[in-house]
């Protein structure tokens, strides 16, 4: 289940508008001239997560939204942001990354040792917490 644009952009269009994207909250911050960020957009994506994610415990069917979760979408890499279907039990299914172009395949594998390194972070956090003391 992969959107396929009905438009063509040429690789450098692609390229401003994923940095574009990358730097969104950036963006929003600037041009509020530091009187605010984009926490707006992170509450809307929470409230959206937790609403489908109580849809799909109530048996909705097609609950479908994107979340970073523990999978094996990318070898190696034992979490992955993908496109989940959500039901009574939580995730029932994590959907792949489908066809990527070649712009896509390279930004995949240049993220990739700092994702991991990441995972690797937040692993180790959670299975060594701050002592409160």
């Amino acid at each position: 289940m992969q959107t396929v644009p009905s438009i063509t952009i040429t690789d450098a269009e692609r390229k401003a508008l994923t940095q574009r994207i990358q730097e969104a909250g950036t963006e929003v911050v600037e041009a509020k001239a530091g009187a605010g960020s984009a926490t707006l957009s992170m509450a809307y994506a929470a409230a959206r997560m937790a609403e489908s994610t109580l849809l799909g415990m109530q048996g909705e069917p097609n609950m479908l939204e994107c979340a970073f979760v523990q999978s094996d979408v990318v070898p190696g890499c034992p979490f992955f942001a993908s496109r989940v279907q959500l039901g009574p039990e939580g995730v029932v299914k994590v959907n792949g990354l489908g066809p990527l172009n070649d712009f896509e395949k390279q930004a995949l594998e240049d993220m990739l040792p700092e994702l991991k390194a990441q995972i690797e972070k937040g692993i180790h956090f959670a299975k060594n917490p701050p002592k409160n003391e």
